[in-house]
């Protein structure tokens, strides 16, 4: 299987991406900012949300469902707040753009906290809790999504999205925390490369209309239901549920954006998929004196590597 692999420079890729969106019609500064979020996913191996997300970003906008020259309006603006309305653009910009706002905030108060509405798909979100590690911020960030794929515990109907949640802590001797994880058992883009791969699916991944467990991929092309992360009850599939609704209540009744169940949810307004996403940004050093968050940071990071390994026996 790897001798199939072809790996290309990370500069291709970018340069790549950019001439796809230009092409679309998306203004240079806006371009500038997609290529560079969605290179990083590629870079990182996170291959679901880099170049292989063009086809989809020109369907929706042939579709009319995104406006790639969107302009960015600040909707409401306050020490600690704000909240922006993406103008139905591709969730990147306005992403950024967000969690430099929640930056400058936590910088000046200690805690900085922006929603977006009216935004479509913003790649991956740990991208924009990391803007924030980098400048010695706590960074977290949310978004809702276009389509209710995903299972309640006990459900065989999609309710909610994947709702990613991003959360980044900075440290001075090891990487920075990142946690990036989809509230589902798995982001929609695993099920779709292993449709596209023609490679069957783990248990536990995705549900047919009855709740009952899919392992054929083909299924994606049908519109399968993802589970809630855990996958079963019985394996915590409740916590999943919950923290799928708590990225919901965030991205979307924050930012008055629409839910993901609401009827034609993505559909209702010519030019906007109508996605929701939440960003914050804390500084430590209105908790702590400066370096000490990073340093207790670190030490736990060493602890958890330092825990004794499990024993692996062979099959």
């Amino acid at each position: 299987m790897t001798d199939s692999i072809k790996f290309f420079p990370a500069e291709i890729i970018e340069k790549q991406t950019s001439a796809f969106l230009s092409a679309f019609g998306m203004p240079d500064d806006y371009v500038n900012i997609c290529a560079k979020v969605m290179t990083d996913s590629d870079r990182r191996g996170v291959d679901t949300h880099g170049i292989a997300c063009i086809p989809n970003y020109h369907e929706r906008w042939t579709n009319n469902q995104m406006t790639l020259d969107a302009e960015i309006t600040v909707v409401r603006d306050n020490p600690t707040t704000a909240l922006l309305d993406a103008g139905g653009g591709l969730g990147y910009p306005v992403a950024h753009r967000a969690m430099m706002m929640a930056m400058a905030k936590a910088k000046a108060v200690g805690l900085g906290s922006v929603a977006v509405r009216n935004s479509a798909h913003y790649g991956a979100a740990g991208y924009y809790s990391r803007m924030a590690a980098r400048e010695g911020l706590v960074g977290f960030a949310t978004t809702g999504t276009s389509a209710p794929r995903v299972v309640p515990a006990l459900a065989a109907e999609g309710a909610l999205g994947t709702n990613p949640i991003a959360f980044t802590a900075p440290t001075k001797r090891n990487k920075p925390f990142n946690l990036d994880m989809a509230t589902s058992t798995v982001a929609s883009g695993k099920i779709r490369n292993k449709a596209v791969e023609g490679q069957d699916l783990p248990e536990g991944w995705a549900v047919d209309m009855n709740g009952q467990t899919v392992t054929d991929s083909e299924a994606y092309w049908d519109g399968v239901n993802m589970t809630s992360l855990g996958g079963t009850r019985e394996l915590g599939s409740h916590k999943g549920y919950g923290l799928g609704a708590m990225v919901e209540i965030l991205s979307c009744c924050l930012s008055g954006a629409s839910f993901v169940m609401s009827p034609n949810h993505g559909k209702r307004t010519p030019g906007s998929m109508e996605i929701g996403h939440f960003f914050m940004a804390i500084n430590p050093v209105f908790f702590r004196d400066e370096g000490a968050f990073e340093e207790t940071t670190d030490q736990l990071i060493d602890d958890l590597r330092a825990t004794t390994p499990m024993i692996r026996r062979s099959p």
